[in-house]
């Protein structure tokens, strides 16, 4: 007997709408308990997904999907969504290779009618599809459902400013607040706390709808409380704010009352203009240990809902491996103790970034901005003007956010700001809007910055100690996960700035590695009795280590995990073009595509970017030329 008897009746929004009341209280109660049970065995976001399970439910209720356009910010939050549109039996593919995405993808369903993996986009893209369904004729709505801290970025502001005076009769733009008072990281900044006004506010909404029922009996009365009512009642709800934009604001309700949100969004959906709805959710509802932990329970692996998550066993003999960001949050540490001047910076992403312990043990020295990258680059930059030594922790993905103020703000001055760049190269699960493909093309191409490469956990740390003794930006850029298992050293000495070395000294071919494909490109340079080499800086690029390694080989391989196009192969080409140099040279990196999700190590196997891939693509290139015997180490 099936354990969801009425959630296997739904394969879309038409068979949702067909039910009664009290039917999608039950329907509630199963899709939450499918979502726990299906994310258990595959892995991926779980505590924002339990809050949204009546949201969703009501939405699709009211609204008629995908006619009307739903936009979820941040898209972490949709999997009761997919499920409620057809992609029920495809979540136990959720983030795998050939599966599903853990975001909305345009591509995968005509009711994911916009792409959300970075956070804050909604409100623009909705309004967009409003006006242009008002320019076409088109009787539609558009609704923006932003939660998760997304409503802690400018851009989110930006938008409700232009909707403001964009929107208006004939248009049909709901923007809805999930105010679950929880981002990745716990919430931070004045609007929060704004926000978070949660019982003042139902106390007003009660009262206004019980004065408004007396009051308009006696119309001079009532017309009095209107005024009273809207100089007031920004003291205890965040109304004001919105309404200034020129949103008519509705709210708070609770988000997982569908008594309370079916009638309210029943009614809205009747206005026309610019509509706000606050609706207040708890992460992880209904499953107790989510709600009592929700950062840990945001994007967990596998694990068995009855026990909740239990920390792996350590063995007693083999230590785990630290990961890259571990070793970055112990080093950040470290520095800070030594340097005073260190301050360290995250746009929401304590634990994504390895910030928690500095922020315990240096909290006077630690900034959460919130989700506003912008603000963090060019926040950084002021305090380097004053002489301190801003360490800006970001994943490479959100760093593009920030370009102008990278640019203009850092670089244009030269202020010594250090990025350390998680989450470079391929991501995995989290797929193509998380992958940092693309730093390397786009840092080396401005002046004044700096980038390296680091192949591993030990030189990890030294190139960020050699980062942080720089009188110029410069960018660190390290992957997810863990490395080749080299233990860091327990100091805070730096490696030569610009410089790389030869770690396999062979004939013919060499291949020139940058990061942390060096162990993968050594295993193919045994295969291939080639000369290996770690570069280590993209920029600057080790030019006298270069010309040197061209003069003694007959063909250089460069190896990246990042874009080929315009990445360190090209910073090689180009150096050996300026130096007048002409050798056959062959670019291993990423393609010219989005790399979708799935395990990572696959990923980058079919991408030829393992040691059988690299060894593949050379054999391919320069035939037996790459492993043929040779007179002499040298032989040019």
């Amino acid at each position: 007997m099936s354990n969801y008897p009425l959630l296997e009746t739904v394969n879309d929004p038409a068979d949702l709408r067909r039910l009664s009341r009290p039917e999608l209280r039950v329907l509630a109660d199963e899709l939450r308990a499918f979502v726990l049970d299906s994310v258990s065995r595959t892995g991926g976001h779980l505590s924002s997904n339990l809050g949204t399970v009546e949201l969703t439910v009501a939405l699709h209720y009211v609204f008629d999907t995908p006619a009307d356009r739903i936009v979820w910010d941040v898209g972490h939050q949709t999997y009761p969504h997919k499920i409620l549109t057809g992609r029920r039996e495809r979540m136990a593919t959720l983030r795998q290779w050939g599966g599903i995405s853990g975001f909305p993808q345009r591509a995968e369903s005509p009711y994911d009618t916009f792409g959300t993996a970075h956070s804050s986009t909604s409100i623009s893209a909705a309004l967009g599809m409003a006006l242009a369904a008002q320019q076409k004729g088109e009787q539609r709505h558009a609704v923006a459902v932003i939660g998760d801290g997304a409503m802690s970025a400018g851009m989110a502001f930006e938008a409700l400013n232009n909707a403001g005076v964009q929107v208006g009769e004939g248009s049909r733009l709901l923007v809805v607040l999930n105010d679950n008072d929880m981002s990745i990281s716990p919430p931070v900044g004045a609007l929060n706390r704004y926000l978070a006004q949660l019982m003042s506010g139902r106390f007003y909404a009660a009262a206004k709808h019980m004065g408004k029922s007396v009051l308009k009996a006696a119309p001079p009365l009532f017309a009095l409380a209107k005024r009273f009512e809207q100089h007031a009642k920004g003291m205890v709800v965040p109304a004001t704010l919105f309404e200034q934009f020129g949103f008519n604001y509705v709210g708070p309700i609770d988000g997982h009352d569908l008594e309370s949100l079916i009638p309210t969004l029943e009614n809205i959906k009747q206005l026309e203009g610019p509509q706000f709805l606050h609706v207040v959710t708890k992460k992880g509802q209904g499953y107790k240990l989510a709600e009592e932990d929700p950062v840990a329970y945001h994007g967990p692996g596998r694990f068995d809902p009855a026990v909740g998550l239990v920390k792996p066993a350590v063995s007693p003999v083999v230590a785990p491996r630290p990961t890259f960001t571990q070793v970055f949050g112990q080093w950040l540490c470290d520095m800070a103790a030594q340097d005073q001047r260190l301050v360290g910076i995250t746009p929401a992403m304590r634990e994504g970034s390895g910030l928690v312990e500095f922020e315990r043990r240096f909290p006077e020295r630690y900034y959460d901005v919130g989700i506003a990258e912008q603000h963090a680059v060019t926040f950084a930059a002021g305090l380097a003007c004053e002489g301190q030594k801003p360490v800006v922790a970001i994943y490479s993905t959100f760093l593009q956010r920030a370009y102008d103020q990278m640019i203009h703000d850092v670089a244009l001055q030269n202020l010594p700001v250090v990025f350390a760049l998680d989450r470079a190269g391929l991501v995995g699960a989290d797929g193509a809007t998380h992958a940092g493909a693309y730093d390397i093309a786009f840092i080396r191409c401005i002046p004044n910055m700096a980038l390296a490469c680091p192949a591993d956990e030990r030189e990890c740390r030294q190139l960020l100690s050699t980062a942080f003794a720089q009188n110029q930006p410069v960018a660190v850029r390290y992957p997810r996960g863990a490395g080749a298992g080299v233990a860091p050293l327990p100091g805070l000495d730096a490696l030569p700035f610009g410089k790389g070395e030869v770690r396999r000294t062979g004939h013919r071919i060499a291949i020139l590695a940058f990061g942390t494909l060096l162990y993968p490109a050594l295993q193919a340079a045994e295969a291939l009795d080639a000369t290996a080499v770690n570069m280590r800086w993209a920029k600057p690029l080790d030019a006298g280590l270069l010309l040197q390694v061209a003069a003694q080989h007959e063909a250089l391989v460069t190896v990246e995990e990042g874009a080929v196009m315009g990445g360190a192969g090209s910073a090689v080409a180009e150096a050996l073009a300026a130096a007048g140099v002409v050798k056959p040279l062959l670019h291993l990196g990423l393609p010219d595509a989005f790399i979708e999700h799935g395990d990572a190590a696959k990923l980058l196997a079919l991408q030829g970017l393992d040691a059988a891939g690299m060894q593949r693509s050379i054999e391919a290139r320069f035939g037996a030329a790459a492993n043929r015997p040779s007179v002499s180490a040298t032989g040019t």
